[in-house]
């Protein structure tokens, strides 16, 4: 399944569970016959800014990945929810656009494809100073860590104030980088954020083409990653709650459309939904049963 799907030039995965380090990550992503990978490099609920990663962490995460044939490339350490860099506090902005900063360092000596972070929320309300905030942020961690890693920002589901729900806002973020910057960011979209944000990607094959069209000529690129996520909550709930493929609101088909539209093609195509075993061993390598299943649908999808 995983050949042929990589033979259509589509690299799948999830994020697996890190119970026992990134290694174990790695080696339960595998063993679901996955040909990319998303991993925290550091607890999500903090901010992180102080964690460096230690080289053997490194070279047990690197010799993993070289056993298990996914690229580097395809590999994308998701960023600390709690960063908030849209926002106008100053100590919490320093804080954020630190913990960035240092995640792009950990996930540069790891030697991953890119980073995804969530921007934030403009707490004050003023949303085109946020965008300026957020893509300082974005400068500060680029100009500090010399790497061919990216720091892509995620589109959001809308809820209160936050960033980056509409292709104008990820498009306006990227603008404010600076141009000899600009090739190391980018932006990856979400199929549970995109739906929760009221774009109807379940309608049909062309609307939902139609809506990464809006994205890819406001930004000027494709995507760089997709999360592939169905959706518990309803169209424009702004919800940010994820379901296995074909159980929530979004349904089947849609993922069958994305996975053949060519933008998905060449770029880490991630699920981040529920996984039955999240409370595995520190020490046992084996897949989670649902990722397994959400990867023989994947396969399906792709080849069907």
């Amino acid at each position: 399944m995983t050949g042929a799907a990589a033979a259509r030039g589509r690299f799948m995965g999830a994020h697996t569970i890190g119970n026992g380090g990134i290694h174990m990550a790695v080696q339960r992503a595998a063993r679901s016959g996955m040909t990319a990978l998303q991993v925290f490099s550091a607890v999500p609920k903090y901010y992180g800014d102080k964690s460096s990663v230690k080289p053997e962490r490194v070279q047990r995460f690197r010799e993993a990945l070289a056993e298990s044939g996914i690229a580097p490339a395809h590999v994308v350490v998701h960023a600390a929810y709690v960063l908030n860099t849209a926002t106008p506090e100053a100590e919490k902005w320093t804080r954020a656009r630190d913990g960035l900063a240092k995640e792009l360092e950990r996930s540069t000596a790891l030697g991953v494809g890119a980073v995804c972070f969530h921007p934030g929320a403009a707490t004050d309300d003023d949303r085109d100073a946020a965008l300026g905030r957020i893509a300082a942020a974005i400068t500060y961690a680029l100009e500090r860590t010399e790497g061919a890693t990216r720091l892509l920002v995620e589109n959001t589901a809308g809820a209160g104030r936050t960033m980056g729900r509409t292709p104008a806002e990820v498009a306006g973020i990227l603008e404010r980088v600076p141009a000899a910057l600009r090739g190391r960011t980018g932006y990856g979209l979400d199929t549970c954020h995109l739906f929760a944000s009221g774009y109807a990607i379940h309608e049909s094959a062309e609307a939902q083409a139609g809506i990464l069209d809006e994205f890819e000529r406001a930004t000027g690129e494709r995507p760089g990653f997709f999360h592939l996520n169905d959706s518990q909550g309803a169209l424009g709930s702004n919800k940010d709650r994820h379901a296995l493929l074909g159980e929530g609101e979004i349904g089947v088909e849609a993922f069958r459309w994305l996975l053949h539209d060519p933008r998905t093609e060449g770029v880490p195509c991630i699920l981040e939904t529920p996984q039955e075993k999240p409370d595995i061993a520190d020490d046992d390598p084996s897949p989670d049963p649902w990722d397994e299943r959400m990867m023989a649908l994947l396969g399906e999808l792709v080849g069907g």
